[in-house]
């Protein structure tokens, strides 16, 4: 879950990722950065915990976020190195598991992430919640709530799925938090004699993040939203809301379809659900470099993606 003081997406469920440093760097080395960053997964295998390693899959087509970014889904396999032996005592299969969930796991940046949470990955193709996997999702009454909720919408000048998940609130257990990745900048400011505003919460005054788990087969967040045209919890620009307020964690938008694609290639299975067809928005994101946007710098007073905008770049593709 995104920190709720984040300029974008605040409070909302995403994946660890993030902007590229230089030009050179592959998409794969971003999102082991990025992870590392904000939820302290080592980036070498080599200082993962004994009897693991990351065995990296596959990248899956770019996705277009409202903010011009090209999102590239990077597919990875927490997985025992195969050097570990499958007959360890239970006393070393509980010292390892203790420590990916309690060394690797719960590290976070109090300054992106609010929490970490999982839901099983199998579910992202299912209508309806698994009762295997434990109760299902709930209201703050206390009534049953809807796992998946869809809907189609216009986006890419074209027809859209907005996917909606509600993942089932798991235990809270304390996370250690890690100093955010810009802590040495604010000290150095402070030092120079820089004050933060009067009122204005400072980095290291706040709340200890928290490490919702379930199970290692799991993932994501939610949010709250008012009243409206949209079924109670689907807004589409929900507002940030209080860990505690929270009975389930709703992962949508381009999250949400991250999540389902990945599904689609891992199980060879299409949705039980009506979703796109394509991976990606390549060939819009082709469109728009087309016709001078998403470069590098954001040019100043550039427009954002108009209908207007989005309707030449898929002219351009089809040049």
């Amino acid at each position: 879950m995104r920190a709720s003081t984040l300029r974008n997406y605040a409070g909302q469920a995403a994946l660890p990722g993030g902007k590229a440093d230089t030009l050179t760097e592959t998409p794969f080395a971003i999102a082991r950065r990025e992870a590392y960053e904000e939820i302290g997964l080592p980036t070498t295998d080599a200082k993962l915990p004994p009897g693991f390693q990351i065995e990296h899959l596959c990248e899956l087509p770019a996705n277009l976020a409202k903010t011009e970014l090209g999102v590239r889904p990077c597919v990875a396999f927490l997985r025992p190195s195969s050097g570990s032996s499958t007959s360890s005592t239970s006393s070393t299969t509980s010292t390892s598991t203790s420590t990916v969930e309690e060394t690797m796991i719960p590290r976070l940046d109090p300054k992106e992430v609010a929490a970490v949470f999982t839901a099983p990955f199998r579910t992202f193709l299912r209508t309806t919640w698994d009762a295997t996997h434990g109760p299902g999702p709930v209201s703050r009454s206390g009534a049953p709530h809807s796992w998946y909720r869809g809907s189609w919408t216009d986006w890419h000048e074209s027809r859209w799925r907005m996917h909606n998940f509600y993942i089932p609130r798991p235990p809270a257990s304390p996370s250690p938090s890690r100093p955010s990745s810009t802590s040495l900048q604010r000290k150095e400011r402070e030092k120079a004699g820089e004050e933060k505003r009067e009122g204005e919460v400072k980095e290291d005054e706040a709340p200890p993040s928290t490490h919702l788990r379930t199970n290692p087969t799991h993932a994501t967040t939610s949010t709250r939203s008012p009243t409206g045209a949209n079924p109670e919890g689907d807004d589409p620009r929900p507002e940030p809301v209080p860990l505690d307020d929270l009975t389930t964690f709703r992962v949508f938008g381009m999250t949400a379809r991250i999540l389902v694609d990945a599904a689609r290639v891992a199980y060879g299975e299409e949705p039980q659900f009506e979703h796109n067809s394509h991976f990606g928005d390549e060939e819009m994101i082709r469109g728009l470099l087309k016709v001078g946007r998403l470069s590098e710098v954001r040019r100043k007073g550039e427009p954002e993606l108009s209908k207007e905008v989005l309707g030449r770049a898929k002219e351009a593709a089809k040049m």
